[in-house]
């Protein structure tokens, strides 16, 4: 777990002393910071920063990235390449390809894109472990191993230079330093050729501890026992001897962003120099640092420092931006005089800071007041509030009681109008003394103004009260009008009021910040962005910024950015928070004046632990905007990226159908601070805004997303609101069930038209054969009804003419009996004709008769019928059960014609004596058989008697049916008419 150490670093300081012993001022702070459990070893031997943010350790426990919050750990067991865990040696060329040195001489390059690549020394350099390395100007890296070989990588190959090198070091010119074991420091510059090389300078240096490159240009030499600073051969600055004792070893040395040099040592010796020399010394009581041999140094771009130790884990040390004083008091107000000097209220005593000196000044003989504010007058005299004893005045270092100034109670704020009136408030009431000194009470509607807080005025002359829990009062002769909640005001608990030089007032309340100008409240909380809403002071600096104090540290906003979102503007506005990691603890609360800016800029806050001071216009903001990084991307809890040395995750993800939650793990690689920076993300296709969170929340999940394409966005800032305006981003394609990818939707697009166009085709084809088969019937029916005509005209129409005409001649010959009588038996014949033709007429129409035995049961009566009155003998040869297969009008009227007409022609032309009706049924129908033993074809073959008439219109209907029509000759003799007709449904 991170175990945050904010401890106090080389803070000397001297107690309260009396106006002959003087106090002096403390020195600089450290936040520190401290990781060992979360290492994969607590040795820490090798540290860098890489191009895209992240801290790379090397420990004796494999290979560790961190990102701020998290460490990711790399061995030999997990990581595919990386042979060795004992890793001593890291390095970043200038193709980000990092170099990772083990103790047993494997040297692994892994590229930007992460490929592992073992480093060819040969057999000689197999055994002894990296010392050092760097890159000269043409891009070749220079490895210096344990056995004192000096080995170039180039080109992909690395070969031998030379033997002897004990230390090694490429200036920022690309010169490469090379410091041998027999008192010799050369500068060579690569030439042609894989290992050749020139040398430009030959320095004789003893015993080399250290050398290191100076980004300003130039080199550090730990040399001979002297800290120098060289170029080329020429000295540039001598930092003097070394600080610690001999015998100490040099481990590690880097730079800070001032081109200040740090030296790390074995033992609990590490050094922070300025430019002239002047050190401190970082031992465990000023850092918290744990006795411990100081392996590695590092500078990130952002001004922390980074130690790591033997055994006792990872430190990260950071300057406070503030100075401290007096910091065993809790200190309530403070104010300049004058003359510059400042005056406090600290630890419940009247203090004076002059040239860095404390000097207390008593209020009386005996035990003196608790003393909660201060505030000096233009004549130089001090005034004083105190808890119980009212108000005093220090002139001349003379101190006095006002008269009757208990009245108000504890004395919370004091202040000078432009009449030059004093007036004070507290818990009471709030007063004022007139020109004569005398105390006068001020009430509300004849009330006394209880609890004031905060007392100002403005150019007009008008006064301004704030009160605890009555909220805000302005003032103006004998009117008083008051402000609280319900007109604007952010809370009626008032703590602290300013009017600025453009007339503007600003509130500090319980509430949050409240600004009132040209009669308009407007109210900024944590809505707004602002951490802590309970706001203790308000002061403002030269730079146009607003700061504000709070149970959780200082706030500094813009005032510009306030004043425009008053006006209606939306820009979003940034609240820069400062804490005990900047060196700035508890502000104080309730007191006013309570801050105070100095003639030279300067800020000075009164805190529970001292005041505290910065300079504004050097407050160096962090302008690096934090590099961005998608870490991790999983989907139902199962990463979708393999984890491997500088692994990048996956520019585009798709996400099967079905699933049931993204999730997506981020980092911002601010190092010094992660937790005061913020994200900005959207999944682009599904947020239209923008969401933020704060730094130590770094991932967002997403359920059940619906199908389709979206780009994941995100973006950072650091504490100073320095966004990352590139950012970077993640193509997300959610994939569709099957039912919903294009292709079934196109097949089922297809399919649907195919069932529309089909069902339309469908219905109109129903619809013409409906149309057709009505066309069908109804001309099927006028067939009939003009084959019903037909035959009511042709048999009977010409046998009731013949009826007629009988009738007539049996009439005209009634004399003649003879032949009436044969008249008479015509007329009888000619009637029983055309019953029989009536009778078939109407077997012809009736549907009960459209079946194949309906049929076969006419033909057969009508053939013994017609054969039993001719004489002859016939035969019926039937099957027993004929099958009740329905038959078409048409054929059942056909078929009957045809046999009637060959029955026909037995009785009028066969000359035959008997005859023969049989039925046959066939697979696909049935066949009528009429045989007779007459005179057959008469001489005539089938070809000649297909041309008579007859015999044409048997063979005609039977077409007209699907059927065929035969005649062939008998077995011995006769004819045999055969009538084969299709059966549909048998």
């Amino acid at each position: 777990m991170l175990r945050n150490c904010r401890l106090i670093a080389i803070a000397y300081f001297l107690l309260w002393t009396t106006l002959a012993q003087p106090s002096t001022q403390a020195a600089s702070r450290y936040d520190v910071t401290h990781w060992e459990q979360e290492l994969p070893q607590s040795s820490v031997i090798a540290i860098t920063q890489t191009r895209d943010g992240f801290l790379w350790l090397g420990t004796l426990g494999g290979l560790a990235r961190f990102d701020g919050v998290l460490f990711k750990v790399f061995n030999d067991g997990n990581t595919p390449g990386l042979n060795n865990k004992n890793i001593v040696r890291l390095f970043e060329d200038s193709h980000e390809n990092l170099w990772i040195g083990t103790d047993k001489g494997g040297v692994i390059l892994v590229s930007k894109e992460g490929k592992v690549t073992g480093v060819d020394l040969g057999t000689a350099g197999s055994e002894a472990g990296l010392v050092s390395i760097c890159e000269d100007a043409a891009g070749a890296v220079w490895l210096h191993l344990g056995d004192y070989r000096l080995y170039v990588y180039r080109q992909g190959r690395a070969g031998e230079v030379l033997r002897g090198c004990s230390k090694l070091m490429a200036d920022e010119s690309g010169l490469v330093w090379v410091a041998t074991t027999n008192g010799k420091l050369f500068a060579l510059r690569p030439a042609a050729g894989a290992t050749a090389m020139v040398v430009e300078y030959e320095l004789p240096v003893r015993n080399v501890d250290f050398l290191l490159p100076s980004k300003q240009g130039g080199y550090w030499r730990l040399a001979d026992g002297r800290i120098q600073k060289w170029n080329r051969d020429q000295l540039v600055n001598d930092l003097g001897p070394y600080p610690w004792p001999a015998g100490i070893a040099v481990t590690t040395a880097c730079e800070d962003q001032q081109g200040n040099l740090i030296v790390g040592t074995s033992g609990d010796y590490a050094f922070w120099f300025d430019g002239k020399g002047k050190n401190q010394h970082l031992s465990e009581e000023s850092t918290g640092i744990k006795h411990a041999t100081i392996l590695s140094l590092c500078m990130d771009r952002e001004g922390s420092l980074w130690v790591g130790t033997d055994g006792r884990g990872l430190y990260r040390l950071r300057r406070h931006l503030f100075e401290v004083i007096d910091e065993e008091h809790i200190v309530r107000s403070v104010c300049e005089d004058a003359q510059g000097a400042l005056w406090l209220a600290s630890g419940g005593k009247l203090v004076q800071m002059k040239d860095g000196k404390l000097t207390t000044h008593p209020l009386t003989g005996e035990k003196s007041p608790d003393v909660q504010v201060v505030l000096p007058t233009p004549d130089n005299t001090i005034l004083a509030g105190t808890a119980i004893a009212g108000v005093f005045e220090l002139k001349d270092n003379q101190a006095r009681q006002l008269p009757g100034s208990q009245t108000p109670g504890q004395v919370a704020t004091l202040y000078i109008d432009q009449k030059r009136t004093l007036w004070a408030g507290g818990r009471n009431g709030l007063v004022y003394w007139d020109e004569q000194g005398r105390l006068i009470n001020t009430a509300a509607n004849g009330r006394p103004i209880r609890g004031v807080q905060a007392i100002t005025g403005d150019r007009e002359g008008t006064l301004w009260v704030g009160t605890d829990g009555a909220g805000l009062m302005r003032l103006s002769g004998e009117k008083i009008e008051s402000f609280t909640k319900t007109n604007g005001l952010p809370s009626n608990n008032l703590s602290y009021l300013y009017i600025d030089d453009e007339g503007v007032i600003w509130v500090g309340t319980s509430g949050g910040l409240g600004r009132f100008h040209t009669g308009k409240w407007t109210r900024y909380g944590k809505d707004q962005g602002l951490v802590n809403e309970s706001i203790g002071y308000i002061v403002e600096d030269k730079q146009g910024f607003l700061w504000l104090g709070s149970y959780t540290g200082l706030t500094r906003t813009e005032k510009k950015a306030l004043n425009s979102f008053a006006t209606g503007a939306t820009n979003p506005l940034f609240f820069r928070v400062y804490g005990e990691a900047d060196g700035f603890s508890e502000a104080g609360f309730g007191f006013q004046p309570a801050a105070c800016c100095t003639r030279d800029g300067k800020l000075w806050f009164p805190t529970k632990s001292g005041v505290a001071t910065v300079d504004p216009a050097r407050l160096n903001p962090n302008t690096n905007p934090p590099p961005v990084a998608i870490e991790s991307v999983r989907i139902d809890g199962k990463s979708q990226h393999a984890t491997a040395l500088r692994s990048l995750p996956p520019s585009q993800i798709d996400v099967p159908a079905g699933s049931e939650s993204l999730e997506i793990d981020y980092a911002s690689l601010n190092l010094g601070a992660p937790e005061k920076g913020r994200f900005k993300f959207r999944l682009e296709g599904y947020e239209s805004i923008w969401s933020e969170r704060s730094g130590d929340q770094r991932s967002t999940r997403y359920p059940r997303l619906p199908p389709g394409h979206y780009r994941f966005q995100l973006t950072a800032c650091n504490e100073d609101a320095i966004w990352n305006e590139r950012g970077t981003s993640l193509a997300i394609t959610v994939l569709p069930p099957f039912w919903r990818t294009w292709w079934f939707l196109t097949i089922a697009g297809l399919c649907l038209l195919g069932m529309i166009v089909g069902s339309v085709h469908y219905v109109s084809t129903q619809q013409l054969h409906r149309q057709l088969e009505s066309l069908r019937q109804q001309e099927a029916l006028e067939r009939e009804r003009a084959r019903i005509a037909r035959d009511l005209h042709d048999q009977l129409g010409a046998n009731l003419t013949q009826v007629t005409l009988l009738g007539e001649m049996a009439e005209a010959d009634k004399n003649v009996p003879a032949e009436v009588e044969e008249h008479a038996q015509q007329i009888c014949q000619t009637a029983r004709e055309t019953t029989r033709a009536l009778d078939e007429i109407v077997w012809t129409v009736n549907p009960s008769n459209d079946t194949l035995e309906g049929l076969v049961n006419y033909v057969c009566k009508y053939a013994q019928d017609y054969l039993g009155v001719a004489g002859l003998k016939y035969r019926l040869d039937v099957p027993p059960n004929l099958p009740a297969t329905p038959i078409s009008p048409e054929l059942r009227h056909n078929v009957f014609l045809a046999a009637k007409e060959s029955i026909t022609n037995i009785v009028k032309h066969a000359k035959a004596t008997a005859a023969v009706v049989r039925l046959r049924l066939e697979p696909d129908g049935f066949a009528l058989e009429i045989e007779d033993d007459g005179q057959g074809l008469a001489n005539m073959d089938e070809k000649r008697a297909a041309t008579r008439n007859g015999l044409r219109n048997m063979r005609k209907r039977m077409e007209d049916v699907g059927g065929t029509f035969s005649m062939t000759p008998g077995p011995g003799r006769g004819t045999v008419v055969r009538l084969k007709a299709p059966l549909e449904n048998y």
